[in-house]
């Protein structure tokens, strides 16, 4: 049996106007939205500017839409008036509704709020919470993944590559190791964000002025905030105006998750050409076999999950340009686009954790070294000639690689013909010395 309608009039205005997408404003948006107005009317309460009784139940009523009892009541398209006050009238009206018939939408429920402030606001809490809690444990367990299958291949030496061409020996653990760095460099990223994220702009009213609001209010409602949910990033703005008239700190997030979406397609590439074959292709590794890969190629299996994270980031990407034509679009004291900004990075949030979790648990935990295709690799690039630089020159060592891929000769075999001392040679062209680098 479905709820009992909670919503009044505005937000049936709203529902009528705006049958655009079928897809309604992020519930994460929906519940700290709620949580900023149970929060405003505990401050309310505690400033005498709100009766204690009738703060009580707004709070309570906004505990309820915050806990997700009422994701129901919250019907109006994501695509809707630029600044969210429809959805803002939404909760104000349910939560007048569940307060009881002594509470006024907008004189209690709204009391030192506008649309202006309280939405945004709520679309940063949420952005900034996701990020905190869901993608940066995401990224932070994906990076220990690799970096245990780094230290387990340590020994796995392989062709190196470069332009998709055969280059000097590395180690497959040198390789995951960088993907480790990768997902730690991706954490600093959407960390250093989030340092602006949590600059909301309650407070500010209509225009960033503040009026109708006490000069206390929003320094104590983040206090409470900052206290109830633990994110120590929620804080006061630079200034009241930078914060109202613009969502930069939103595009700032939104350009930490594309190169985070960048990164994972760098891995989730190599992964699945290192993986190809397995006859057939590159054959360096053996990826997780989680599911057939044709309907009618039999034993057929396909690299799913890097497919996945591929389809993932690309969403991230293009999410990231809408959120950027969104962010450019803001006039004056305020940016009209915030639903957009909200629906796209709340979805690159969610995705790219998502991906980063099913990546790290059913594909990297279960890769496996194929020793055989990488000592072939590894022994039949003819980059290790690079070696012998120091020896010989690079002129001389470019005639032998040349002499020894238009033959098809061992490299061995050409260098000595060309001149060059076996001992010299058996010395140099060490695979794990050459791919120890520097550090040999």
């Amino acid at each position: 049996m479905s709820e009992t309608q909670l919503w009044g009039a505005e937000t049936a205005k709203a529902v009528e106007n705006f049958p655009i997408s079928g897809e309604t404003v992020p519930v994460e948006v929906v519940r700290w939205l709620a949580r900023l107005k149970g929060a405003a009317a505990a401050v309310n309460g505690e400033l005498g500017l709100l009766d204690k009784r009738r703060a009580g139940r707004i709070e309570k009523a906004a505990a309820e839409i915050a806990a997700g009892k009422h994701d129901a009541q919250f019907p109006i398209d994501v695509f809707q008036t630029g600044s969210g006050t429809s959805t803002n009238m939404n909760a104000n009206e349910v939560i007048a509704t569940l307060a009881g018939d002594t509470v006024h939408a907008n004189d209690h429920v709204n009391m030192g709020q506008s649309s202006n402030d309280v939405f945004p606001s709520a679309v940063h809490l949420a952005a900034l919470d996701v990020a905190q809690n869901e993608l940066l444990p995401a990224l932070r367990g994906l990076e220990r993944s690799f970096a245990r299958k780094a230290r387990s291949f340590a020994g796995v030496v392989k062709a190196g590559r470069t332009h998709l061409m055969d280059a000097v020996p590395v180690t497959l653990g040198q390789e995951l190791a960088g993907y480790a760095a990768q997902m730690s460099l991706a954490q600093e990223r959407v960390a250093a964000a989030l340092a602006h994220v949590g600059q909301i702009p309650l407070g500010g009213t209509a225009t960033g002025t503040g009026l109708n609001t006490h000069p206390r209010f929003a320094e104590r409602v983040r206090a409470r905030l900052r206290r109830e949910s633990g994110l120590k990033q929620i804080a006061a703005p630079l200034d009241p105006f930078e914060a109202q008239a613009n969502r930069d700190a939103l595009v700032e997030l939104s350009g930490a998750c594309k190169t985070v979406a960048v990164s994972l397609t760098k891995i989730a590439g190599d992964l699945a050409l290192m993986g190809s074959g397995p006859r057939a292709g590159i054959g360096e590794i053996f990826l997780p076999e989680l599911q057939k890969g044709s309907s009618i190629m039999p034993g057929k299996v396909n690299p799913v999950i890097p497919e996945v994270v591929l389809q993932v980031s690309a969403q991230a990407i293009g999410n990231d340009t809408a959120i950027t034509v969104g962010g450019m679009q803001g006039q004056f004291e305020l940016n009209v686009r915030i639903p957009l900004i909200a629906r796209n990075l709340l979805q690159s949030l969610r995705l790219l954790s998502a991906a980063s979790r099913v990546f790290a648990e059913k594909c990297v935990d279960g890769i496996q070294a194929n020793k055989a295709g990488c000592a072939a690799s590894a022994g039949a690039t003819l980059a290790v000639a690079t070696a012998l630089n120091g020896a010989i020159g690079y002129d001389k060592g470019t005639a032998i690689v040349k002499a020894a891929t238009e033959s098809g000769r061992p490299l061995r075999e050409v260098a000595l013909e060309h001149g060059v001392d076996a001992k010299l040679y058996d010395a140099t062209i060490d695979l794990k010395k050459i791919a120890a680098g520097n550090r040999g």
